[in-house]
């Protein structure tokens, strides 16, 4: 849509996109050449065949910290230099999902709005995993006061019932990537998957996204946050835990060292819950109808995990202990 819009306008030459490090968009070739290009789970696989695109890195300042120019100065360089190739911005905005799980700072996502504007570049916001109130606005972005100039959504926007994805756009963006309002001969948007537009899929978004929003969903994710907080700061003290955060209705345990993860959903199932760790990352990213006993459970096994690996942890750095004395 992005490179469509400028095309329509008879703008060549901006047929490339900008984001950040770290970041996760999804698995076909036009997402997977905006995913990380050293640390993403593409990289190795699809080297040398995917499009070249620019590359900033990832926000250093934390979700409700302050952004300096300097936090975004080597962002801001990038975009000036290669303002006139550069259709787009896409970012996760404030949580960098399957890329992390970091929560960036609000500051930081209002700061690459403002140098969008400054130089004529489209915003894409990928909110596939932080739309429909996760982290405890409607969007994510609302956290940044910002809007974007194109928003994807999915997954929530049906409950998770029926596959189905959207893309929102201004009415700008829209009507020019369609060839104008104005054109004799508009080029339609060129994109057109066999189900688009599933009656089916939208009846449920519809319903879903009704029987969302006439809920207490505020209320509920707020409770969700305090609870995941709380109950999972104890594992901050272990020496295998680098770092524990929550935003909304998702909290996250990252270990200094990666998990098995054949054994973390071992202990996990003997606990009666089921997530998906990845790399040091374990996370949970729990329905707002959840009862308070059963997100207990879940915080129960994500402490059992870390505890299993703590345990490993001290196993090992005895054996070096050992080694080092000379009694083994």
């Amino acid at each position: 849509m992005a490179l469509q819009y400028w095309r329509a306008r008879g703008v060549t030459g901006r047929d490339r996109l900008l984001t950040v490090r770290g970041g996760y968009h999804g698995d076909t070739f036009g997402c997977m050449a905006v995913c990380d290009p050293h640390n993403g789970m593409h990289a190795a696989m699809f080297d040398g065949v995917l499009p070249k695109h620019l590359f900033a890195p990832r926000p250093a300042p934390a979700f409700g910290e302050p952004c300096s120019d300097e936090d975004v100065a080597e962002f801001a360089s990038t975009l000036e230099t290669h303002a006139g190739q550069v259709a787009a911005v896409i970012l996760e905005p404030i949580v960098q999902g399957a890329g992390g799980m970091r929560f960036y700072s609000e500051e930081y996502l209002r700061r690459v709005r403002t140098l969008c504007d400054r130089h004529g570049v489209l915003l894409i916001l990928d909110c596939i995993a932080t739309g429909f109130g996760r982290t405890g606005t409607l969007f994510a972005c609302e956290h940044a006061g910002i809007s974007p100039d194109i928003m994807c959504v999915g997954k929530a926007l049906t409950g998770g019932y029926m596959t189905l994805g959207a893309t929102l756009a201004t009415r700008e963006v829209a009507e020019g990537a369609s060839g104008g309002r104005d054109t004799s001969s508009p080029i339609p948007l060129m994109h057109g998957p066999t189900f688009m537009a599933n009656p089916l899929a939208c009846a449920v978004a519809s319903a879903s996204v009704d029987l969302l929003l006439a809920s207490p969903w505020k209320t509920r994710v707020r409770a969700i946050s305090e609870q995941l907080a709380e109950q999972l700061e104890p594992c901050r003290a272990s020496d295998a835990v680098a770092d524990v955060r929550v935003l909304g209705a998702i909290g996250v345990v990252e270990m200094t060292d990666p998990l098995d993860v054949a054994a973390t959903q071992a202990i996990l199932a003997s606990h009666g819950v089921w997530l998906r760790p990845f790399g040091k990352l374990l996370y949970t990213m729990p329905p707002y109808v959840m009862a308070e006993a059963e997100l207990s459970q879940i915080a129960r096994g994500m402490r059992a995990v870390v505890d299993a690996q703590e345990r490993q942890a001290g196993e090992v750095h005895a054996a070096i202990a050992r080694v080092s004395e000379g009694s083994i």
